[in-house]
């Protein structure tokens, strides 16, 4: 008599679902934690977190890389200040190391030109990412960042899917607007059951030259509210700086320090 077939319930379904989409590291990374750093809408400094974060854990001294996921957006070269890739290895290409020794590997480091579109439907973006994270000997890393781009489409799903993700740190900004958009973001990854490990606000505020009163240029935020009630810390709220857009047409973002950002490397190394 032939074997009566079961109906898989729906945790079996996702356990299954879950391991077929999981994509193996390169057979040279030894990769610990993979930090996700998303954000539920474009223009909020999710790129400058992911720099940010990655630089602070570097100069902790831990081992860091960024993955740059945002592939038609692609910032983190520019930070950074890295080279086109043009070495390879055995099983894969080699990533560029900023000054300080961040591991970077972003789509315009592979492309002709810097201003060159990419043009590109989802599917095909989402296997870039899974061959930015099979494909690159990265090597030691005890922290690696993935800059996603914004929204909740089919790169951050990728990433979720694909990646052993550790948690996700969240960026926003002071307007009422955003936190509606941020409780996207946190929604999907508790339905990807993906931990998230904070909130960073960012432009949260500016230091008057002149006396050193923080100016609230968005108005009063409401960030520490906000994620209070979603059950959440907020990790850092970071300045607007002038010495930040300096830094980063110079290609030095990783030298930018501030007592701010001790909130996020304090929780990190603690995950």
């Amino acid at each position: 008599m032939a074997e009566e077939k079961r109906v898989k319930t729906p945790e079996e379904f996702k356990k299954q679902s879950e391991q077929s989409f999981k994509v193996a590291p390169n057979v040279a990374s030894n990769i610990k934690k993979v930090i996700g750093i998303v954000s539920g809408k474009g223009g909020v400094g999710k790129s400058f977190v992911t720099s940010l974060s990655a630089a602070a854990m570097n100069r902790k001294g831990f081992k860091t890389a960024i993955l740059d996921a945002d592939i038609t957006g692609p910032s983190i070269q520019k930070m950074f200040g890295v080279s086109k890739i043009t070495n390879s290895g055995e099983t894969g290409i080699i990533p560029e190391k900023s000054k300080n020794g961040v591991s970077v590997v972003s789509m315009n480091m592979i492309m002709d030109n810097d201003t060159q579109p990419v043009i590109w439907r989802g599917p095909i973006i989402a296997n870039v990412v899974k061959q930015f994270w099979s494909e690159v000997e990265w090597g030691d890393v005890d922290y690696m960042f993935v800059d996603m781009p914004p929204g909740t489409g089919d790169v951050p799903l990728t990433v979720f899917q694909s990646l052993p993700v550790d948690g996700i740190i969240i960026v926003t900004t002071p307007q009422d607007l955003v936190s509606m958009i941020v409780e996207k973001a946190i929604n999907m990854a508790k339905m990807m059951d993906i931990p998230v490990l904070g909130i960073v606000e960012n432009m949260s505020y500016l230091t008057c030259p002149c006396c050193n009163e923080k100016i609230m240029i968005y108005g009063e935020s409401n960030i520490d509210e906000f994620a209070a009630k979603q059950g959440i810390d907020v990790l850092a709220k970071i300045p607007v700086d002038p010495e930040i857009a300096k830094l980063c047409d110079a290609g030095c973002i990783d030298d930018y320090d501030n007592e701010c950002l001790k909130g996020i490397s304090d929780k990190l190394a603690s995950c």
